[in-house]
């Protein structure tokens, strides 16, 4: 995982008005390359044309459309478009409103869709494309694993292509009409849903700091987090009920973010401001008996809390841990031996509130 830091974000947004006339900061507007389009019920609608970004920087691509069909688009007409110079994606019609091709030379498709139903009332499909080289993939409705934990997103092969230039696209290019209900899009690499989220705020709470805290624990090598709690079994979000207890191995970690809150934006317009997390951290431990359990939490405990302080916490241009708050488990029962020591850490942070 590559959690999108501050200083990646969408490059490109559009919710529905001119690709064209992007307003906002940081918001590179598309140009029209053929065809045209028109506003439609607050979409905008392109009927066989295309707009186009042109050598956006970076050699990673991420985009995100949400759209309908008016009119169906032809067998392998091209409605997404994402070339890095040598390698190249391309989204096309299959010619029917439930189903997509992937590359023209691909036998990928992703079926299941309702782009225009035979009551005009379509479902918007949610389409995140992502271009790192060789590989790409492609998310819908931005679900990347199902009820089973199976990963339902696709991963190809890129296709190559040989003109060099940098250029992201949308259409449809030659036949069909199109509403764009929205699209983002970013230079800054290629990220997963849980990487970089569609909402700057959604991003700041679940991936930056929720998501990242995770990774962070992941990836440390001190030696309880490295090798006495399975990467499996640091989590974000879950419940800390008796089912979720039991289908992760013991110890484990659960991380939630249980509050925030901005008290004052420190400049005019709200431009930049200062925003404080509670990130809650349960650690969960089993023993042979209460007391076992006991330390082997507080030993994994000390060292969340010495990872995020060191790591995570002292970065005063970043972000920074301003107090936190230990609450040891107690022995309730004779027969109880599993223990579940919280920590929580309040973090500040410095957010640039315009990149939305």
């Amino acid at each position: 995982m590559a959690i999108a830091t501050k200083t990646q974000y969408w490059t490109s947004r559009m919710k529905g008005g001119d690709p064209a006339a992007l307003t906002g900061t940081f918001n590179d507007s598309f140009t029209l390359a053929s065809g045209g389009g028109a506003a439609s019920g607050g979409d905008w609608l392109i009927s066989n044309g295309v707009y186009r970004l042109t050598n956006p920087s970076g050699n990673k691509h991420t985009l995100v459309a949400v759209f309908e069909y008016v009119t169906t688009p032809a067998d392998g007409t091209t409605l997404i478009d994402i070339q890095d110079g040598s390698k190249q994606v391309q989204i096309e019609s299959t010619g029917a409103d439930d189903s997509l091709r992937i590359n023209a030379d691909s036998s990928t498709t992703i079926t299941g869709l309702d782009l225009k139903n035979a009551e005009d009332n379509p479902v918007p499909l949610i389409l995140r494309v992502t271009l790192d080289g060789a590989t790409t993939k492609v998310y819908t409705h931005e679900i990347i694993n199902d009820d089973d934990g199976t990963e339902v997103f696709k991963t190809v092969t890129s296709d190559s292509e040989s003109a060099g230039t940098s250029i992201i696209e949308i259409g449809p290019a030659g036949s069909g009409s199109v509403k764009w209900k929205a699209i983002y899009y970013t230079h800054f690499g290629a990220f997963a849903p849980d990487e970089l989220l569609l909402s700057d705020f959604a991003q700041d709470t679940l991936a930056r700091m929720g998501l990242g805290v995770v990774e962070q624990l992941k990836n440390s090598d001190r030696p309880y987090l490295k090798t006495q709690v399975p990467d499996s079994s640091i989590v974000y979000g879950y419940d800390l009920s008796s089912q979720m207890t039991n289908r992760l191995s013991s110890p484990s970690i659960h991380v939630l973010i249980s509050s925030l809150n901005s008290p004052n934006f420190e400049s005019l317009g709200g431009a930049k401001i200062t925003q404080n997390y509670d990130v809650q951290v349960f650690v969960t431990t089993r023993g042979t008996n209460y007391e076992n359990a006991y330390r082997a939490g507080l030993n994994i405990m000390g060292e969340v809390f010495d990872e995020l302080y060191t790591q995570t916490g002292v970065q005063g241009t970043t972000d920074s841990i301003t107090s936190y708050d230990a609450q040891l488990d107690t022995k309730m029962d004779d027969d109880e031996t599993v223990c579940v020591h919280t920590l929580t850490v309040t973090y500040m942070r410095r957010i640039d509130m315009r990149h939305r």
